[in-house]
């Protein structure tokens, strides 16, 4: 797992020829937002390949998480300036599909970032974290540092939004599998019946929604001891919840994304893991397979035995634990974002 982000941070990985062949390419990168961190990291990442590569690259984001309408304008937007490629990471996975299909039918290449579309194939690509293994590596770390105790935990699961993106199931059942539950559907949230799920609450992935989550399932339950969070803001809300109720010993806490502030927090004990992702590499390698789809018509193709692009993903904890690779965070604070 180290190595798989680095291997594939350098340019060229997708056999383009000389930058000036992409001179005269539209690209458009369309985030939920452009204020967190994640998808800020992203935009810096495109905006610096498409420079070096030569493609005139405009960019759009959502007002809010979950600003679907501004999304579909920008693909509008980017289907009549006659973009060769779009980049985007869709609020609403599902309705965002007819206009992705219009865009496509238009001769334009649509590459899913970070959150695949449903069904995936909506996109002619997704390069993203494998966010069922992010969320798997989390619940393996955490089983395995309970040891037996693990048969007796009390788990809180703070997820995203009610409406249950992919991003959201994926990492919410990666985690339960890594944690040795049953999931049932692994398809859906909540329908499992392991005992040990004290219950889910919602966070928007934010601080403010960590907090409030966190304070309702310690009312359900004052004996918490596992807490899954959807990101590192949703932990860190959370954090605070458990210190206001003087809970924070022996408590672990898990979470993904990978960002500076997270990964922080893993050093200073607050988060026990995380999971980092890297969108900086998703984005740069999305504006390189626009570019060489603009010279050779070419497609990405996804990675052996997945149905999307693996940009990688890496466990950061300062207690790692056997059978389960992870890197501390100091190292983990070289290679974060935001």
């Amino acid at each position: 797992m180290k190595s798989t982000a680095l291997a594939l941070a350098g340019a060229g990985f997708l056999g383009l020829a000389q930058p000036a062949a992409a001179q005269d390419v539209g690209a458009c990168l369309i985030t939920k937002t452009d204020i967190n961190p994640f998808f800020v990291k992203m935009k810096e990442g495109a905006t610096a390949k498409a420079e070096e590569l030569g493609i005139s690259l405009s960019t759009f984001a959502g007002k809010v998480d979950g600003d679907h309408e501004t999304q579909v304008q920008a693909v509008e937007t980017c289907i009549a300036s006659g973009a060769k490629g779009i980049l985007i990471t869709a609020s609403d996975t599902k309705a965002m599909v007819p206009v992705v299909k219009k865009a496509r039918d238009a001769g334009v290449l649509v590459i899913a970032l970070d959150t695949p579309l449903e069904p995936i194939d909506a996109a002619d690509a997704t390069f993203a974290t494998d966010n069922f293994k992010a969320g798997e590596l989390i619940g393996q770390w955490a089983a395995a540092t309970l040891g037996d105790a693990a048969a007796d935990a009390k788990i809180a699961m703070l997820d995203l939004t009610p409406s249950q993106p992919s991003v959201d199931v994926l990492r919410d059942q990666g985690f339960m599998t890594g944690f040795g539950i049953d999931t049932k559907d692994a398809d859906r949230i909540g329908d499992e019946d392991d005992p040990r799920i004290v219950g889910h609450d919602v966070t928007n992935g934010n601080e403010e929604g960590g907090r409030k989550a966190m304070e309702n399932l310690l009312q359900r339950d004052p004996d918490i001891n596992v807490v899954y969070t959807i990101n590192e803001p949703a932990a860190a809300g959370a954090y605070e919840a458990l210190q206001s109720f003087g809970k924070t010993e022996g408590v672990l806490v898990v979470s993904i994304d990978g960002g500076c502030p997270g990964v922080q927090n893993v050093k200073e004990g607050i988060i026990g893991a995380t999971s980092q992702q890297y969108p900086l590499l998703m984005a740069s390698m999305g504006i390189e397979a626009i570019a060489k789809f603009a010279e050779t018509g070419e497609k990405p193709e996804p990675t052996p035995g997945l149905d999307f692009f693996d940009t990688g993903v890496t466990l950061i904890t300062d207690q790692p634990v056997e059978g389960v690779e992870s890197i501390g965070s100091d190292e983990g604070l070289e290679r974060c974002w935001g």
